[in-house]
């Protein structure tokens, strides 16, 4: 069986959500962390929590690449190396293309796409050297198109032909990489959403079957670890979204629109309305740390 115990996990995205509870994980089974999250206060709770000799928190953005070098260089130095990274870092953005605001449009895609790559660049000296494993976290919405949220949806299919593209690449130098695709998953970004925009929740009611269900964090994280510990090359959450990737030429054909369609007229004005009365496009949690990014302390 495979152990975890005395590697080195990289995890961007780590101070809330998928990525603090899979830090919390991790550390049970004997890993190092070195955590990243441009939300300072609570990524250093979380290593206050889980030790100095465990935790490295450094508040850094993703899409800064001397940042995240500069964060990589210090959790090697501390540990020695980095075996895994967990690419978890992303946000959302809400409303039409004709509507959302290009500016957090761009910075999705930034975060999403970039934040992925940087982390990747930053880190993968070190993991090729240890013959490590890499896993990029996608989502579903890289198989189901989700009208309102383009960026996000768009974002996550391309980080997972980056992921693709990178296993290639990595494969003879002994790493491995894998993507993982969950559907809506009790987080930040999903609470947030459904707290901003009745539109949100109207959506989530007119998908099908459980497309539009949201599931508990603890499932997740525990195929995260499952699949950092065994090298996977997908990861599905909860595991009917395989059947979305494999069927993904049919979910993205006139038959698949089919069922969304109908409640577009109704659910995206609605959006757009929302979003304009909000005065933002992503939640307000986004716009706090976007401001941190623009101007840091």
């Amino acid at each position: 069986m495979p152990t975890l115990r005395n590697k080195v996990a990289l995890v961007t995205g780590a101070a809330r959500g998928i990525g603090a509870e899979t830090s919390r994980a991790l550390a049970r089974k004997g890993v190092k962390l070195i955590l990243i999250d441009l939300d300072a206060e609570p990524l250093k709770a979380l290593a206050a929590e889980l030790g100095d000799d465990v935790a490295l928190a450094v508040a850094a953005d993703v899409c800064d690449l001397p940042a995240m070098q500069k964060a990589v260089d210090s959790g090697v130095a501390k540990f020695g190396g980095i075996d895994l990274v967990l690419a978890n870092a992303g946000i959302a953005s809400y409303g039409s293309v004709m509507q959302v605001d290009p500016a957090t449009f761009k910075r999705v895609v930034d975060v999403n796409i970039l934040g992925v790559f940087h982390t990747v660049r930053a880190a993968l000296p070190s993991v090729i050297e240890r013959k490590g494993y890499i896993l990029i976290v996608s989502s579903l919405a890289a198989f189901a198109p989700a009208p309102g949220l383009a960026a996000y949806c768009a974002s996550k299919a391309g980080v997972e032909h980056f992921a693709n593209v990178l296993r290639l690449e990595v494969a003879h130098r002994g790493v491995a990489v894998g993507s993982a695709h969950m559907s809506w998953i009790d987080t930040p970004l999903v609470q947030d959403a459904k707290t901003d925009l009745t539109a949100f929740n109207q959506l989530l009611a007119v998908l099908p079957g459980p497309v539009g269900k949201t599931s508990s964090v603890g499932p997740c994280v525990d195929a995260f670890v499952d699949a950092l510990a065994k090298r996977k090359r997908r990861v599905y959450v909860p595991r009917w979204v395989a059947l979305a990737g494999w069927l993904k030429a049919v979910v993205t054909s006139r038959v698949g629109d089919r069922n969304t369609l109908p409640h577009v007229p109704r659910i995206l004005p609605l959006m757009d309305e929302e979003v304009a009365k909000l005065g933002r496009s992503t939640s307000a949690r986004n716009v706090a740390l976007d401001d941190v990014a623009v101007d840091p302390k």
